[in-house]
């Protein structure tokens, strides 16, 4: 076997080793979004019984301005990053100074703002709340050049620990604060301990420091040509976000603001389940098998088709139960937010339709063309907003968001299809094979909720026990429905869901076993991938250099340092892969091999076509 060969791996072996990653990040970040959500959608329940509508609508007023400079921090520069092959330690040590700098300016621009935002929305809260949350700005540079990196390695880390980490800290320390009665304030103190949380769990876990590359304009161009269509579609978002805070909060209410951001925030949760368990696994992998055509086509409809089953179930279950949900959960006071929720529904679909489209695009470097999709966005969503808003007031102002949402997610799938080979007569039945399911079991769960049910008439209890029941009807007709046009969608869906609660005992058994052994050169407690990566961190290489140094795939050395060995396609090519990692990592690797084979005593049949791994090191001759 080359050198060459050796590094690319297989096919197979290519192929079972990014399946593997994938699945890997893709079921930590289902397991870190639920976790995530459950424990966010108790703190905003929390903070709305706390709060009133018009200490929300303040808060979003004074922080327009920080949503807005956080694209300028981050530049684009980290899809660059993430999406990058090579000359990965120049890269992100020119990201890091880049973006600090950017963090830094922003801070400042962001504090000498501040007064305008008083004066925009006629309240001298907003303002206060502006400039208190400058700072943020700042504490969010030092997140992204880890951020990138470790999603560059498809670590499942991140998903387990960061995700979490900043949602609780937010919510106990906003929760405690306006339960003392902090009011506003409760919410600039919970952002500003997510913000600490998310960088110190960030530089926490991942092994990349400063000072270990060399910063360059070059770099910094090359990496800005990448982002910068991607940075013009962030801004595009957060313009429209800005202008929909002034129309509704200045032209309605700062209570009617209040409304409609918690509207937004329950209506977005299906969607960041969509762009976290999809968009953060998709984009790595995508880039990774851009070259085979036939594949990625086969994996863009798949990713799209899953991405419409969640999304259509979101907003079928919002406009059916939604309002009822938000009075029962939140309290009568908060039926407005519930209004809202049943209005942006379509949210969802949207998100579905455009999140792997935008992937497959950005992985095939032609980012470029997102710039259509910010254009349609920004300008198509405040002429929506301005159209609705005047005969339809609040409703209005809260359909644009469903409307903006379906609109440029068609154009994202058209454009799509420039680069991705699959037709659109193809994509179109992807898109459409839940539709059926979604009006169904939609108006059979309104009718159930509204005219029969009425959980908004009964106390909290009773109400949330028939909330369920309008759920538990509601997922049946649909799952129902959707097996006349996806059978097989239903059939992996009952197969997953009591696969993952009887698979959940058996691998924590498996690690407390795999933990319980003594480890290499007699150190109990540490397993062979435990002892790799930590001699790896100790020499300072991150896996992207040591995958180039040793010419082995990321992905392998990530699954070996967590004790994974199935991608190495046999127990000789494992043994191989030890032994070259743990040179070059400084580790001797013998004890660790006689681990590994205490560990698998009974030798695995080996083919004409699986030897050892013969792959040249190249030994440390400076910074990585």
């Amino acid at each position: 076997m080359t050198a060459k060969a050796s590094s690319a791996g297989t096919p197979s072996t290519a192929h079972g080793s990014l399946a593997s990653s994938v699945g890997r990040m893709a079921r930590a970040s289902a397991l870190a979004q639920v976790f995530g959500e459950f424990v966010s959608f108790v703190q905003t329940i929390a903070l709305a019984r706390l709060l009133t509508p018009t200490d929300i609508g303040i808060f979003a007023a004074g922080t327009v301005l920080t949503t807005l400079f956080t694209n300028f921090v981050e530049g684009g520069l980290r899809a660059g990053l993430v999406q990058r092959q090579g000359d990965t330690a120049n890269a992100d040590e020119t990201v890091f100074w880049v973006t600090l700098m950017a963090g830094a300016a922003a801070s400042l621009g962001s504090l000498a703002a501040a007064p305008v935002i008083g004066i925009a929305f006629n309240s001298r809260a907003a303002g206060l709340v502006a400039a208190a949350t400058a700072g943020v700005l700042l504490i969010h540079s030092l997140t992204n050049v880890p951020e990138s990196v470790l999603q560059r390695e498809l670590s499942v880390k991140r998903r387990l620990i960061v995700g979490p980490a900043i949602t609780v800290s937010y919510a106990v320390v906003a929760v405690i604060l306006a339960a003392l009665g902090w009011g506003v304030w409760s919410l600039v103190a919970g952002t500003y301990a997510s913000y600490i949380a998310w960088v110190v769990s960030l530089w926490m876990i991942t092994s990349w420091r400063p000072g270990r590359g060399h910063a360059s304009f070059a770099m910094w161009r090359e990496l800005a040509r990448f982002g910068f269509p991607l940075l013009l579609g962030s801004i595009g978002f957060r313009l429209r976000t800005a202008g929909e805070a002034l129309v509704v909060g200045r032209g309605l209410s700062t209570g009617a603001l209040g409304f409609f951001r918690y509207g937004q925030r329950i209506a977005r949760i299906p969607q960041s389940g969509i762009i976290e368990v999809g968009a953060t696994t998709l984009f790595p992998a995508f880039s990774r098998i851009v070259g085979d055509r036939e594949r990625f086509a086969a994996a863009y409809l798949r990713a799209l088709h899953w991405s419409m089953v969640g999304g259509a179930a979101g907003t079928g279950l919002m406009i059916a139960a939604g309002e009822p949900a938000v009075v029962v959960l939140f309290g009568e006071k908060w039926r407005g937010a519930g209004v809202a929720l049943v209005a942006m529904s379509g949210l969802n679909i949207g998100t579905a339709m455009s999140c792997a489209p935008q992937d497959a695009i950005k992985a095939y470097g032609r980012t470029r063309l997102i710039n259509w999709f910010t254009l349609a966005d920004l300008f198509l969503g405040l002429a929506f907003l301005l159209v609705l808003i005047r005969p339809f007031g609040f409703v209005g102002a809260s359909l644009y968001i469903s409307l903006t949402s379906v609109v440029t997610a068609a154009i994202m799938v058209g454009l799509a299809q420039l680069v991705v080979t699959v037709s659109l007569r193809r994509v179109l039945r992807v898109l459409a094979t839940p539709i059926p399911g979604l009006l169904v079991a939609t108006v059979a769960t309104w009718w159930l909720e509204h005219d029969l049910l009425r959980s908004d008439t009964r106390g909290l209890i009773l109400g949330v026990a028939l909330l369920a029941v309008d759920a538990l009807v509601f997922c049946l007709l649909y799952l129902v429905v959707l097996t006349v046009f996806a059978r097989s969608t239903v059939v992996t869906i009952a197969r997953i869901v009591p696969a993952l609660i009887a698979r959940s005992p058996r691998v924590l058994g498996r690690r407390r076993a795999r933990h319980a052994r003594p480890g290499p050169a007699g150190r109990h407690g540490v397993s062979i991938g435990e002892a790799l990566a930590d001699a790896r961190r100790q020499a300072g290489l991150t896996v992207s250099c040591l995958s180039d140094r040793v010419r082995v795939r990321e992905t392998i050395i990530t699954d070996i340092e967590s004790d994974d060995y199935s991608a190495c396609g046999s127990d000789s090519c494992a043994r191989g892969y030890i032994r070259i990692i743990a040179r070059a990592v400084g580790a001797d690797p013998e004890p660790l091999i006689r681990e590994y084979n205490t560990a698998r005593p009974v030798p695995q049949p080996i083919t004409d076509d699986v030897t050892e791994p013969i792959t040249r090191v190249r030994m440390p001759s400076g910074s990585c």
